[in-house]
């Protein structure tokens, strides 16, 4: 599978750079999406190719996902010199505040009723937040208007993140962008590439900069530079990547 002229060369440039960050969420990216998370497991060829890019001096991979960092690792199956980032970045180098964990669980059990009143909706409490899944409700309008709750019963000082069928309401403000432009930082990285699929990761796309790669994973308006049509095509870019690096 060929990349755009584009992407190439926008590859080809950051290749040289280090140090150098490779970053990606994971859902609809490193795995195709699922109606049950627990099975969304990596493309064929995406543990090789992480082990691959990791073992280039220099190179840091960290893998960027809504998902708690423990929920990642599980159903990944991944493992390696890889920096875990999770919950849109709440979760950095640490679990989450007690404090918090409170606030979080209280919204869990307001939601929870309407939740449990609308045929194939899921409710899914995450380290940082909680998310109203509506992609199994056979109807449409009853989705809609679950989502619409959900919006008004939550503490308007509450983070509303929607996604592809789904309302995460997140109890800090951190953001993939906080997460991405702080690895940066740490890293001293004089170079980034981040591949996302969904609304919350417009936000890493913001963060970098213009000599940075941006990937947005297949349809829907984005900020990305590049796009690239869905998971298969991502082990093709990310070997390309790594052929680059070699």
């Amino acid at each position: 599978m060929s990349l755009s002229p584009a992407l190439d060369a926008a590859l080809s440039a950051v290749a040289a750079r280090r140090p150098l960050l490779v970053a990606s969420d994971y859902d609809g990216v490193l795995a195709r999406l699922r109606d049950d998370p627990s099975s969304a497991f990596p493309e064929p060829g995406i543990a090789e190719v992480l082990a691959r890019l990791a073992a280039v001096d220099g190179v840091t991979v960290a893998l960027v996902s809504g998902r708690g960092v423990e929920d990642l690792q599980r159903t990944s199956g991944l493992s390696g010199p890889f920096r875990w980032v999770g919950s849109h970045g709440a979760e950095y180098d640490g679990p989450l505040a007690g404090e918090l964990a409170a606030q979080r669980d209280a919204l869990a059990r307001l939601l929870e009723p309407e939740v449990a009143a609308t045929a194939g909706a899921r409710l899914e409490v995450k380290p940082a937040s909680v998310a109203v899944h509506v992609r199994q409700v056979p109807d449409r309008d009853a989705a809609a208007a679950l989502l619409a709750r959900a919006r008004k019963l939550a503490d308007s000082s509450l983070t509303m993140k929607p996604g592809k069928e789904v309302l995460e309401i997140a109890v800090t403000d951190a953001d993939k962008g906080s997460a991405l432009r702080r690895l940066v930082d740490d890293l001293g990285a004089a170079a980034a590439i981040y591949l996302g699929d969904d609304v919350t990761d417009e936000d890493g796309f913001r963060a970098l900069g213009p000599d940075d790669v941006t990937v947005k994973v297949g349809d829907g308006d984005t900020v990305a530079r590049h796009r690239v049509a869905d998971s298969a095509a991502v082990v093709a870019l990310l070997d390309r990547l790594g052929d680059l690096l070699d």
